[in-house]
Parts: C-alpha cells; structure tokens; sequence
C-alpha cells in the first residue's frame, strides 16, 4: 500500500517532484512509513521473558504468533495522522505558506510522537517489572522531523525568490 500512495504521488504531481523540499517530505513520509513495522524497544520481564515494543503496542516473543499484551492506540493514531498530514503537505505545493504551517505542526506532532513513544515504553516497562533497551528505530521521529525541518527551509527559499521576482517586477 505504502508504494502505491508513491506511484500516486508521482503520477498525479510530476511537476513538484523537481523540487528539493518535495523529495525531503518523501523522505520524511518514508521514515513515518517504517514505524509501523520495527520495534522501538526490547523489554525483559519477570522471567526473563522477552517483550517487544512497537507502534501497536506490547507483543510477547516466545510464543508462535507473539500476543499482544497492551494495545497503545494513541501512538498508532498519532503516526497515522503524522504520515497522512505529510502528504497533505506535498500536495499542498501551490501554497507555500499553507506548506509551512503544516510542516511546523508535522514536526511539533513528530516531536510528540517521539516523547510518547519513550513515555509509553517507560509506563509499560514499569508494569513489567524488567529492563528495556531502546533500539536504533527509536529515533525515527527525530529524523523525520529534521527531513521535514529541511523542507521547510526550502519552502521559503522558494518562497524569498517568488518574492523577489514579483518585486522586478
């Protein structure tokens, strides 16, 4: 599914893939995309028994499907909305301004995701009762946001040099 919305992209907005910043928000929309399938954190029980942490909660390894211990919605909604506000921000690439604003919430919303994530891996650790490590995937947000961080920076450069022209003008 997640090539498709690229193949989309691609074919229906050819003419703002040849901007920087678009390719930047792919970036980020990818990252965002790879959180929905890595784990955050490995979490050892009482027991020695081994738990990992992803978007969609607690699953317990070991066992031949791996149960699910805890659900955590609010993260998985929190990415969901971050991923689709994302690519509302690359088709919103007539207004920049419009590209703007929605790219500093994208970053205050990915930077939210970031501190829920650590959050939630410390709450459910300490039902646990063990030790957790945090994996390298866990600073995903922090990436995406300095990729969206970059868009932005290319958003008003475009925006000082459309500026710039109509003052010729």
């Amino acid at each position: 599914m997640i090539p498709n919305i690229f193949i989309f992209v691609l074919i229906k907005y050819p003419d703002m893939i040849q901007r920087i910043q678009t390719l930047f928000l792919l970036i980020a929309d990818l990252l965002i995309a790879i959180l929905f399938f890595v784990p955050f954190a490995e979490m050892y029980g009482k027991g020695s028994k081994l738990f990992l942490f992803y978007l969609s909660g607690i699953i317990s390894e070991g066992t031949d499907k791996g149960e699910v211990i805890q659900k955590s919605w609010p993260l998985l909604f929190l990415a969901c909305l971050i991923l689709v506000l994302v690519n509302l921000v690359i088709i919103q690439y007539k207004s920049r301004q419009r590209q703007i604003n929605l790219s500093l919430l994208t970053i205050v919303l990915l930077l939210g995701l970031f501190s829920s994530i650590y959050f939630s891996v410390w709450e459910c650790n300490s039902l646990l009762g063990g030790n957790y490590s945090m994996k390298i995937s866990f600073t995903i947000p922090l990436i995406a946001a300095i990729f969206v961080y970059l868009a932005i920076r290319r958003i008003k450069k475009d925006e000082k040099l459309v500026k710039s022209i109509d003052r010729i003008r």
